[in-house]
């Protein structure tokens, strides 16, 4: 019988930084993000000293004047989780990318087997990690979380399972959240194992069919499937602050580019084609607008996404008008021998050359080394590395 096996690696911004500066490995360090004004991520060492997460820096410093600062390089991050991964595959059948730094994937009820993907690891790529492995996926993940850091948990006996469960609260299951264990706990709900042994019914009607899902794999039941492929994406967004407010043309439309091109890359990646794309524009004041921008046909190329969004900009935006943020969504994702081709499609692109030398020279050089000439109009996004890769641009990461 095959086994579902949770892994999660341990720390890990601060453990992959701690693989390229072996001196912070026992110190106190703290991740920033792109202003450096708040941890993203800690040690165990700083959450020993009381430090949570998003906490500003300047009260980090209070509770430990000796904490090391780290700027977030999720470039690096990437880099390292593509490894751990091919190391799972390299040991199972099926691996499931679940995030930067989770896998899923099915094994034997062996802890020799757990204990030597952990020491691969470790000794090859120099990143700690904790395998749970468990007869669900919800279990496999509900033991190795329980088992940090650098440990291993296989628990497939059923009684065992129960022991477990009965010291567990319920909110420590992925996927209740305080308001739900709060709903769970008027009907004395308060473990894991109340939630196992509480009526199917019940379940379904409090948390409708997500939380049965949970129910049956806490008993034990697989509900969902280890998926080596992740699933197609409905949609794909970029956008976010424009680094302030704006009312210059030049610096908006400059914004539009840089998130374009960010776009393009996204679509490139998971080798998909838009079919729709929409842009939306908000004000100073909270307010904005929203419109459409209608593509020739199915396409992940630069230059018809970059002329339809130019076009829907000059209709969507009043002279004049402030602008703080901006958002642009690709809908209607289709693989390519998925897009249904027509008497009537446009023809080729004369820039796809161009853009080709262009993904070769940024992939040689760094992702922004060659970009739209509108973007000089922003150049502090450039100055600065960090600003190449944003949280967003972590792939893999999907939420349900």
């Amino acid at each position: 019988m095959r086994f579902v096996a949770h892994l999660d690696a341990d720390c890990y911004y601060v453990s992959a930084d701690r693989v390229r500066y072996p001196d912070l490995i026992g110190k106190p360090v703290g991740v920033v993000g792109n202003q450096g004004a708040c941890v993203i991520a800690k040690s165990y060492e700083l959450k020993a000293q009381g430090v949570k997460t998003g906490e500003p820096v300047w009260d980090v410093l209070k509770k430990c004047p000796e904490t090391i600062f780290v700027k977030r390089d999720f470039r690096w991050y990437e880099v390292l989780s593509r490894r751990m991964l091919a190391m799972v595959r390299e040991r199972s059948e099926a691996a499931e990318f679940y995030s930067i730094d989770e896998f899923f994937f099915s094994t034997d009820a062996d802890k020799q087997i757990a204990r030597g993907i952990q020491n691969d690891i470790l000794n090859n790529i120099g990143l700690p990690v904790t395998i749970g492995v468990a007869r669900s996926r919800t279990l496999a993940k509900l033991f190795s979380d329980t088992a940090k850091p650098l440990g291993i948990r296989v628990v497939t006996d059923p009684d065992e399972e129960r022991e477990h469960l009965a010291k567990l609260p319920v909110g420590e299951v992925s996927g209740i959240g305080h308001r739900r264990a709060a709903k769970l706990l008027l009907h004395g709900i308060r473990t894991c194992l109340d939630y196992a042994n509480a009526e199917r019914r019940l379940i379904r009607g409090l948390l409708t069919k997500t939380g049965e899902d949970l129910w049956w794999e806490l008993r034990g039941q697989p509900v969902t499937p280890i998926r080596p492929d992740r699933p197609t994406h409905k949609f794909l967004s970029r956008g976010g602050s424009i680094g302030g407010a704006s009312a210059d043309p030049n610096v908006i439309r400059a914004w539009l580019v840089r998130n374009s091109e960010r776009l393009v890359e996204e679509l490139e990646h998971y080798d998909l084609k838009a079919g729709t794309l929409s842009l939306s524009l908000s004000d100073q004041y909270g307010g904005g607008d929203s419109i459409n921008a209608p593509l020739p046909g199915h396409t992940n190329r630069y230059g018809p996404i970059i002329a339809a969004l130019l076009r829907s900009f000059e209709r969507c935006w009043q002279p004049g008008t402030v602008i703080t943020h901006m958002h642009l969504v690709a809908g209607d994702l289709k693989r390519p021998g998925f897009v249904q081709r027509t008497l009537f499609d446009p023809p080729d692109d004369e820039t796809e050359p161009l853009a080709v030398v262009k993904r070769d020279v940024n992939e040689r050089h760094g992702r922004f080394a060659v970009r739209g000439g509108t973007t000089l109009f922003i150049p502090e996004m450039y100055r600065d590395r960090s600003h190449g890769y944003e949280i967003c641009d972590v792939r893999g990461k999907f939420c349900f």
